[in-house]
């Protein structure tokens, strides 16, 4: 199949971007890698009658330092998330991400917002950024507003940012020296999308403790997962934590089925990867 008719629009700024979307509405879509979007058009399932091009907005793009504070562009793709030594310095839970998304040509074209925007509850991007407390930057006819990741993503495919609103960048605090990333999946084949994962990042604590506990799990419901009572279980118990944390799991979360697996299967599934999660970050902090 092929996309029904469409315009096509490549603006100066991201103010003209924005002015665009903002005429015409519903009926139009930014377009920054496509590696969604085209898909679902060419499938039919989306139907915009203009296309925004972002792709040549410098201000849209690049990964900055800033302090303690690690700037990312919608526009940064992920194979530069990958291949940035900053990123892998300061915050090596990206890094660790990127090896499990899709393949080399995707993750040449496919936008670290792009990824955000779109909120599949089974990506990586989503999940990375509520376990870091990001910040992610949208830009309106307003101007600028902060909405904290874990009040971004709201349900399959749904997220906080309005009709006029494109998202500019991510701000996320360094990871401190000495903390510990895991990032594990499991997947039909290599490159597809999450049946279940868990991200989990932490620091050693005292008498064997874990500190500083962040786990987001995606892939198993309508959007990527963090619960207080799982954290703290880990932070406490370390392995032995983990039934606890499963226990909390299955009664907190909504698990969501798809094509081949049923909520029950990834109950399991989460609980097997959080087990090896917290098994590694125990073993790397001995």
């Amino acid at each position: 199949m092929k996309a029904a008719d469409f315009d096509y629009a490549r603006p100066a700024s991201v103010e003209e971007a924005i002015a665009l979307k903002r005429e015409q509405g519903d009926g139009a879509r930014f377009l920054a890698g496509g590696q969604s979007l085209i898909p679902t058009m060419n499938m039919r399932v989306e139907r915009p009658e203009l296309l925004i091009d972002v792709n040549s907005l410098d201000e849209l793009a690049g990964i900055a330092e800033s302090g303690d504070v690690i700037r990312i562009g919608a526009l940064a793709r992920t194979a530069e998330i990958g291949e940035s030594s900053l990123i892998t310095r300061r915050l090596p839970l990206l890094a660790r991400c990127v090896e499990h998304i899709a393949h080399p040509a995707i993750r040449t074209r496919g936008t670290f917002g792009g990824s955000l925007a779109f909120a599949d509850p089974a990506a990586e991007w989503p999940a990375a950024c509520l376990a870091l407390d990001a910040s992610i930057i949208a830009a309106g006819p307003a101007g600028e507003r902060v909405i904290v990741a874990s009040d971004f993503f709201l349900g399959d495919y749904t997220t906080a940012l309005r009709d006029d609103e494109l998202l500019v960048r991510v701000d996320i605090q360094a990871q401190r020296e000495g903390a510990r990333s895991v990032a594990l999946e499991q997947s039909r084949r290599r490159g597809d999308f999450a049946v279940a994962g868990v991200l989990a990042q932490a620091e050693q604590g005292t008498d064997d403790t874990l500190s500083d506990v962040r786990i987001a799990f995606f892939g198993i419901a309508d959007r990527p997962i963090r619960l207080a009572t799982v954290e703290q279980a880990i932070a406490l118990g370390g392995s032995d934590g983990v039934a606890p944390a499963c226990d909390a799991l299955g009664s907190e979360v909504e698990f969501t089925s798809d094509l081949y697996h049923a909520p029950a299967t990834k109950r399991h599934l989460a609980g097997v990867l959080l087990g090896r999660a917290v098994e590694q970050l125990v073993q790397a902090e001995d």
